[in-house]
């Protein structure tokens, strides 16, 4: 078996190989080949007790209506022919497409990450909250409403001068067990008058910073945005979905040495 996509913020990830159990309704889309392995979703809800050890790394292929086609090449989590780019991601205003396609209504939002980590986004009106969630956000503040996607990016590039457009996944571990600094966040919004704010809450209720790393193997505490939280001999673990990608997985619990948090004595 080997892991070849996850999904957020139902958070879980798409394991390939030969299953009775095939289930292959709602993977991603990709397109056409020719050769296929069966693709299953496996959730991470909280409670979950989670026994696969991590075998070798490789490229995880591509996975289609179909199924899922393997790839041998050793890079990871995908090689040159199998990388794919977002073009919208790219665009700043100017469309990068043959002919523009986002004509719906388009929302440019603040996002807050504990403790003090801010980013400007856009996103479809329709799915904000969604994709809020599946960032992680602490809080967030829906800013403007436009007409479509080139004047969002428009408006987004403009404020990425000020406020960063992204926060790496280190940066949100680093946060996992604080709140937003509350004072930093009002003083961001004071610049905006928002439509709507958000403020979630995920259910970590974390004590200590969990110990980033890459395992699949213990208790499932939670999850926020493609971060797991993982219980593990007395140790929280905080496990990026996308390190996971192309894994190959045996079904046994890991025996390797992991690093431990200072309360795992206590």
């Amino acid at each position: 078996m080997q892991v070849v996509g996850y999904r957020t913020p139902d958070v879980g990830v798409y394991v390939a190989g030969d299953r009775e159990d095939d289930n292959t309704a709602d993977v991603p889309d990709s397109d056409s080949h020719t050769r296929h392995r069966s693709v299953t979703f496996e959730s991470f809800d909280s409670g979950r007790e989670l026994s696969w050890s991590l075998g070798e790394r490789h490229c995880a292929g591509v996975v289609t209506d179909e199924g899922h086609d393997a790839c041998d090449v050793p890079d990871a989590p995908y090689c040159e022919h199998h990388q794919s780019t977002w073009v919208c991601a790219r665009c700043t205003g100017t469309c990068l497409k043959d002919e523009m396609d986002c004509h719906d209504d388009h929302a440019v939002y603040l996002a807050a990450f504990a403790p003090d980590q801010f980013k400007v986004g856009v996103t479809k009106l329709w799915r904000l909250e969604t994709r809020l969630r599946e960032q992680g956000a602490d809080r967030a503040a829906h800013i403007r409403t436009v007409d479509n996607g080139r004047i969002a990016r428009e408006i987004e590039s403009g404020l990425a001068a000020e406020i960063p457009d992204r926060v790496r996944v280190p940066k949100k571990i680093a946060g996992l067990d604080r709140a937003v600094d509350p004072t930093a966040w009002e003083r961001l919004l004071a610049e905006f008058d928002p439509i709507e704010t958000y403020d979630f809450d995920y259910g970590l209720s974390l004590s200590e910073r969990p110990v980033a790393e890459t395992l699949a193997s213990g208790t499932v505490r939670g999850a926020k945005g493609r971060v797991v939280v993982i219980e593990n001999g007395g140790t929280s673990y905080a496990v990026d979905l996308r390190d996971l990608v192309g894994y190959e997985l045996e079904p046994e619990a890991t025996d390797r040495q992991l690093q431990s948090s200072l309360g795992a004595f206590g």
